[in-house]
């Protein structure tokens, strides 16, 4: 009887001090969210920077961006893959450090499975650029150019096997030409870079060229995407000009696998407040950028994802071949 009384309060016990500490753990999040940007500053941060600054407001911390360039974005992708599970790290990114690093650099210890969906931010595009006053008035220069002296035509790109460098070489192919690839660490310095004459073309995203174009100082030849860019309506696809190369890009924010659902969905929520609550803002903001929103929930979000693993898993092997 004393034996079995003793149990039962032993266990009243243990229950109230397991209730007091859940009580005692601090609900999400308690501190800072560190936002692991892949690529260097004026690049895929002005993609996500629109929604990413304003979420802080409705999950109660900032989101504090730590740029991890290098690798076509897969050092800071693999460093968030390596994070704890508990919201505190996150990665914002293209296809390129999610989905192309991975299939291309056996090195990498990742894969795509190696994180958990976040939500999708915005759609933005890639395109072939020149420079404003470039002997290339139309991509049809280009071509021509690059079969009368192949290897020749420098082109840049964010970072060897990255996407730009994947789309340029499926360009290439489609083409029948060879080109000169020249990577770089992002968008932006490839721009620069083409900018100082240091290549002849590059491939880049919409957003660091921008106002390079609107000031005369590049000239858009052609995007990748599976329709003209809103903000670029005369500026053709690569499809219209008989290339089988395309594919949106969307920008979006993923976790460390095993990352909790209810976590998972405090930072998704957070994203569609904001898009619900300043969207007119944050359309014109991408809207300068090249780009429009497209908040897209994790199950969604990880469905485009696989299938760009699909479309770039055949990219590199034109690379290879």
């Amino acid at each position: 009887m004393h034996n079995h009384f003793g149990a039962v309060v032993a266990s009243v016990a243990l229950g109230l001090a397991l209730s007091a500490a859940v009580r005692a753990e601090p609900a999400y999040p308690a501190k800072p969210i560190q936002l692991v940007i892949p690529f260097a500053p004026g690049d895929t941060d002005q993609m996500l920077r629109p929604i990413t600054e304003k979420m802080g407001q409705y999950v109660g911390q900032p989101l504090i961006v730590n740029y991890k360039p290098g690798a076509g974005g897969g050092i800071g992708a693999a460093f968030t893959a390596a994070a704890a599970p508990d919201g505190y790290t996150i990665v914002g990114s293209s296809p390129g450090s999610l989905v192309v690093v991975p299939l291309a650099n056996k090195e990498i210890k990742y894969t795509t499975d190696s994180f958990t969906p976040v939500a999708a931010i915005a759609l933005g595009g890639m395109m072939i650029v020149a420079q404003g006053n470039s002997k290339y008035k139309t991509l049809a220069d280009v071509v021509a150019d690059a079969r009368a002296r192949p290897d020749a035509i420098a082109y840049g790109t964010s970072g060897a096997m990255g996407i730009s460098h994947l789309l340029g070489e499926t360009f290439a192919s489609e083409a029948k030409i060879k080109l000169r690839h020249i990577p770089f660490q992002g968008s932006t310095p490839a721009v620069t870079a083409l900018l100082g004459g240091h290549t002849d073309i590059a491939v880049s995203a919409v957003g660091p060229a921008q106002a390079h174009i609107q000031a005369g100082g590049l000239r858009p030849l052609a995007v990748f995407s599976d329709k003209r860019l809103q903000a670029y309506p005369d500026v053709p696809t690569l499809r219209e000009l008989g290339y089988e190369v395309g594919s949106p890009t969307i920008y979006g924010l993923m976790a460390p696998k095993g990352t909790p659902p209810q976590v998972v969905d405090k930072l998704y929520q957070a994203a569609r407040k904001v898009v619900a609550e300043h969207g007119a803002e944050v359309d014109k903001t991408l809207a300068g950028l090249g780009a429009e929103v497209s908040v897209l929930g994790p199950k969604e979000y990880g469905a485009y994802l696989q299938q760009q693993r699909a479309l770039f898993s055949r990219a590199i092997g034109l690379i290879r071949e």
